[in-house]
């Protein structure tokens, strides 16, 4: 039950921390000025799910600790606690992780109106939660020099995912009936597509590159053809699989549904081109929460290398 409940856990820290990250990004390279305080209200979206992880990173924390320690939640030694948040780069991120989200959380109460540089630090300190999340998977068990070129994969790999987890999220609130209730919305809705298309083929071509690096250092090259042999490779394999029908979504979405809208624009009946389109991107979603479920159950596991 536990160890359920800690990947729970860990899936709802990946999404809100992902979403932290990514949809601030997205207002910066896909909106222009007004459009990122009439288009999106960023404020309650951020301020939530700031609030969201800091109550969350605890919960997280304590599991994880019960987990190695071998007890239930309520029964924990303090002393293990304490030797964990202080002792330990785990600690550490975490102590990081809760600062920034607790300055992200009072720029939601504080900033009455978003900017382009105050949606840019929110970005920044959100980036800066998303990293720590890699002290908490296998990237920060590799030593030395090799250790560290790991986990700066790995933290790259959560920072690409994250942004695209959060264009998703945000391209379906733009393409939302309530919000597109005239033609302008719906031109800027067009080009926030149009936007994001160039910045994901950047995020695409970073996940494929740190994943297989650090699939690499968790497979090993001799180990490879064993993948589908224990659970954890089963479930990479899957993982893997649904990132592959993600490009190809993500493929229709650019170079048919996109193209689709816009014409049905310019023919002045763009209902049901936004709509299709409306959903494949929720089913692109879908996946990649899918997705973050399966990499929050690998990193339980003791991956194929250490066996």
């Amino acid at each position: 039950m536990l160890d359920w409940l800690l990947i729970a856990t860990r899936l709802a820290l990946y999404l809100d921390l992902g979403l932290l990250f990514g949809a601030p990004l997205f207002g910066l390279y896909a909106l222009r000025g007004d459009e990122q305080i009439h288009m999106v209200r960023f404020r309650p979206l951020i301020g939530s799910l700031a609030a969201a992880g800091i109550i969350a990173t605890p919960l997280g924390f304590g599991l994880m600790s019960a987990t190695m320690s071998g007890t239930d939640l309520w029964s924990i030694d303090r002393n293990i606690v304490t030797m964990l948040l202080t002792e330990t780069a785990v600690g550490w991120a975490f102590g990081v992780r809760e600062v920034s989200l607790v300055l992200i959380l009072a720029w939601a109460m504080l900033v009455r109106r978003p900017s382009t540089g105050s949606l840019a630090v929110v970005s920044a300190l959100a980036a800066i939660a998303v990293g720590t999340l890699a002290w908490s998977g296998h990237g920060a068990g590799t030593e030395g020099t090799s250790g560290l070129f790991h986990l700066t994969g790995d933290i790259a790999h959560l920072l690409a995912a994250s942004a695209w987890l959060g264009a998703l999220m945000m391209l379906i609130l733009l393409t939302l009936p309530a919000r597109v209730t005239d033609v302008s919305r719906i031109e800027v809705a067009h080009r926030a597509l149009n936007g994001f298309a160039g910045v994901g083929s950047v995020i695409v071509g970073l996940i494929v590159i740190t994943g297989i690096t650090n699939g690499l250092y968790l497979i090993g090259i001799d180990k490879i053809a064993n993948l589908a042999t224990d659970l954890w490779g089963q479930l990479l394999l899957a993982k893997i699989a649904l990132f592959v029908a993600m490009l190809v979504m993500a493929a229709a979405n650019r170079f048919r549904l996109t193209p689709r809208l816009e014409e049905a624009i310019a023919n002045g009946s763009p209902g049901l081109a936004l709509s299709s389109l409306r959903r494949s991107i929720a089913l692109e979603a879908a996946m990649a929460i899918t997705i973050l479920a399966l990499v929050a159950w690998l990193g339980t596991l003791e991956p194929l290398a250490a066996g």
